[in-house]
């Protein structure tokens, strides 16, 4: 069975995730069109269009506090669109310490123990 590091679970599943939820609240909640959220994603109109359809970036789901997070986010985001790259980051960061990436991790890597303390991120 393939080893699975924590950064593909974090590029492979927490970004696109983060992407889909940010997507849907400024389609949803800040009433931006999927031209302008995909400018400021920096992605295509049709990746706007599959992550609001659940197409992309489904396979993690957040927490309704995790969710609350990312509204936050995105709220900044929608008063300055230039700091996409730095809350996208930020977000990164703060689902890393908050252990989205192992409980992701501990899904799609079986080969993992149970009490994992393989990475700075378990510690």
């Amino acid at each position: 069975m393939k080893k699975i590091m924590p950064q593909e679970i974090e590029v492979w599943y927490v970004i696109p995730a983060l992407r889909r939820e940010l997507a849907k609240s400024f389609v949803k909640d800040h009433k931006m069109n999927q031209k302008k959220a995909a400018e400021i994603l920096g992605i295509t109109e049709a990746a706007i269009s599959q992550y609001l359809k659940d197409k992309r970036g489904g396979e993690l789901k957040f927490t309704k506090p995790e969710l609350e997070k990312i509204k936050q986010a995105a709220s900044k985001v929608v008063d300055d669109p230039k700091n996409m790259m730095e809350v996208l980051y930020d977000l990164c960061v703060y689902f890393r310490n908050e252990k989205v990436v192992c409980r992701m991790h501990k899904c799609k890597d079986k080969t993992l123990p149970k009490n994992c303390q393989g990475c700075s991120l378990c510690k």
